[in-house]
This record gives structure tokens, sequence and C-alpha cells, in this order.
């Protein structure tokens, strides 16, 4: 049977790819969508026939669903998963964003309904990669900087993938102040974010999709991890895997690296 499937987002770059991937999953079915828009339908495939509605409630009160996906930004994307996990929907979430206290907030809910819910900073399996090897280099090369790369419609710095980065990181690495120590910024700012001394830098340019570096110093030498999405379809493959295992879960699941086995 095919798992059911409200998309919200379904006009942004993104969800428009999402629409065309389920639209080519056999098991996978769109029943409906969720814009603040509905007086003018988005694109959809052709044989692609379903209600948009522009309030999530009555959206979740009126389609029976097995997944929602929120594609949006934060300050909408957390309320609509926030109901959908209250209506007992498995959610699978691009947004990035989301506060401690709402991440906490939902795997409350989440678990107290006994509903999986996945939150993904990056659904590219080479981004997830990125991240992993990230970590496990930060034990042996404590500085560290990276470089967050995304289109200039993206309007939030640092990038979800970044501070996942930096997160993961900070398990392996103690935190250190890097750089002369009587560096200072003639502009500020020109340094960068800065995480336990981790300075994380973010361009928004045209002609730019999501692209990180993860530059590690050290004696004589330099690590450079690197990840490069060129075209949203490559945000795919991620999301059919944890569209797939948020069905198997009963509680939040924060990066996908935790649904991906990669003790192989």
């Amino acid at each position: 049977m095919a798992i059911k499937i409200i998309l919200a987002g379904p006009r942004g770059k993104m969800g428009s790819e999402a629409i065309h991937m389920i639209h080519n999953e056999s098991n996978f079915q769109l029943v409906a969508c969720l814009d603040k828009k509905t007086d003018e339908k988005p694109s959809f495939p052709s044989g692609i026939d379903v209600p948009v509605y522009d309030d999530a409630q009555q959206c979740f009160n009126e389609t029976k669903a097995d997944v929602f996906i929120d594609l949006t930004i934060p300050e909408v994307g957390y309320e609509h998963t926030k109901l959908a996990l209250e209506h007992e929907i498995n959610a699978v979430v691009g947004t990035s964003g989301f506060s401690e206290e709402q991440i906490t907030d939902l795997t409350s809910i989440a678990e107290n309904n006994h509903i999986g819910c996945i939150i993904a900073p990056n659904f590219a399996l080479g981004a997830v990669l990125m991240m992993q090897f990230s970590k496990m280099a930060a034990t042996y090369f404590p500085d560290v900087e990276i470089i967050e790369k995304h289109h200039d419609n993206k309007i939030d710095a640092p990038s979800g993938t970044a501070t996942k980065t930096v997160e993961m990181i900070q398990e392996t690495r103690k935190a250190k102040a890097q750089g002369h120590p009587d560096e200072y910024e003639i502009v500020e700012g020109a340094r960068g974010a800065d995480y336990d001394g981790i300075h994380v830098h973010s361009m928004r340019l045209p002609g730019l999709v999501a692209h990180q570096e993860v530059v590690f110093g050290s004696n004589n030498q330099l690590l450079t991890i690197k990840h490069d999405s060129f075209h949203r379809s490559s945000f795919m493959d991620g999301l059919k895997l944890a569209i797939n295992e948020v069905l198997t879960k009963q509680t939040l699941i924060y990066g996908l690296e935790n649904v991906m086995d990669l003790n192989k």
C-alpha cells in the first residue's frame, strides 16, 4: 500500500523537486499540500490533482496521511510539525533553524504519541557523510573552520548543515581558541560566527545551491572535507530514506546520519 504524503512548501524549488520525486515513486502518494497561497495551484506534474490548504489544522483534520513533509521556513515549519505530530502523522522536516526548546517540545509530542519525526538539516547523503567524516577528523585536527555557501534566496545563516556540523565536531573536539591570541577584527564579523573557537563563514550568491567546506589545519598540513550540491535533485535520495525510516520510529531523530548504517 502506498505511503500517503502531505507536503508543505510545494512552490519552493525544493518542494517542487520533492513533488516530482513522490510522483515517480510507485510506493508514494501525494494526497495534499500546505501552501500560503490557495488561489492558484502549484505547478503539479501531469496526473497529480490534490487539494491545497492554507490552514494546517484543517488539512490534518480532513486528510488521511502517513507522513507529513515540511520544506518551508522555521517560523511556520515548527507549527506545522507540531500539529502533524499532535494528529499522529509522522513528520519529515527539511526546515533548519529550530531552537533547542522547539526540538525538545517536538520530541516530547512524538514520544507521547508514539510517532516518528526526522529533522534533517541536509538530505544529501554526501553532505551527511561530510559531517560524519568531520566529526571523526576533529579528534586529530582540533583547529577547524567551516565555509558554507548557498543561493542568495536562503534567509538563515549559518545554514542548518553548518550548525549540525559544529554540533557533531563538538562531540569529539574540546573547546579551544584558534588563531593569534591578540587577533581582532577591523570590520565586525570578518572572522565569522564563533562556536567554541570554530569559525563559521556564510556566503550567499546567485549561482550557488548548497556547498560546504570543513577545513582542518595542523603542522604543515591541511585536511579539507568538501561537499557540493549542484541541483536539488541531490537531496531526493535522502528524503526518500527519511520517509521510509520515519514510519519505523516513535521519537524525534535529529540528523539523517542517525538512520543511515554508517558502521559497515
